[in-house]
């Protein structure tokens, strides 16, 4: 699933910097990143249509701030960070609107044909899910992405401190999950 990445950061910075070569480094941006950005994003909105939504955004932001980039983080951090804010808001705003339960939640994505059905897969969905959203993107980013305290410290705007008590505290909640059922 892990395409390797064909350019490197630089070359796409000194592209999206150039007018000239501005729209071909935001497509070499979207080849290297989109279908990470796509699974961080759909692990925590879950349906596909939606995840394809808060990506568009994601990338519409990236277009319209790249010339306020301005190097002091890793090019990946910042994408994950945009993508992550996307997400929470989207987040925010479908719960104000309607409010699933963790089970209509499970019963939407099962009838998504993009759901591969696997049983401790679907359990540790169901665990992830009865997380608050600020610990689930937290274990999301460790555990699915195996990202460093210090990224993940960039992304969220959270000490890295605050992030391993707030991983510790999911991981825990999940083994309760799983004790439980």
């Amino acid at each position: 699933m892990n395409k390797t990445l064909q350019h490197t950061d630089e070359e796409i910075l000194s592209l999206l910097r150039a007018t000239r070569t501005e729209n071909k480094g935001f497509q070499l941006l979207m080849t290297n990143y989109q279908e990470r950005l796509y699974w961080h994003i759909r692990r925590m909105v879950l349906d596909h249509d939606d995840t394809n939504d808060v990506l568009q955004n994601t990338f519409i932001k990236v277009f319209k701030g790249h010339h306020g980039f301005k190097g002091q983080s890793k090019l990946f951090t910042w994408l994950y960070r945009i993508a992550t804010n996307e997400t929470m808001t989207f987040l925010k705003k479908k719960k104000k609107h309607h409010s699933e339960s963790n089970q209509e939640q499970m019963e939407q994505l099962k009838a998504d044909p993009f759901f591969e059905e696997n049983k401790i897969q679907e359990k540790l969905l169901e665990a992830i899910l009865s997380l608050p959203d600020k610990q689930k993107a937290v274990f999301q980013l460790r555990y699915y992405n195996e990202m460093s305290y210090q990224d993940m410290s960039e992304i969220l705007g959270t000490s890295q401190g605050a992030l391993k008590a707030s991983y510790h505290h999911a991981v825990k909640k999940i083994e309760s999950f799983f004790n439980e059922k």
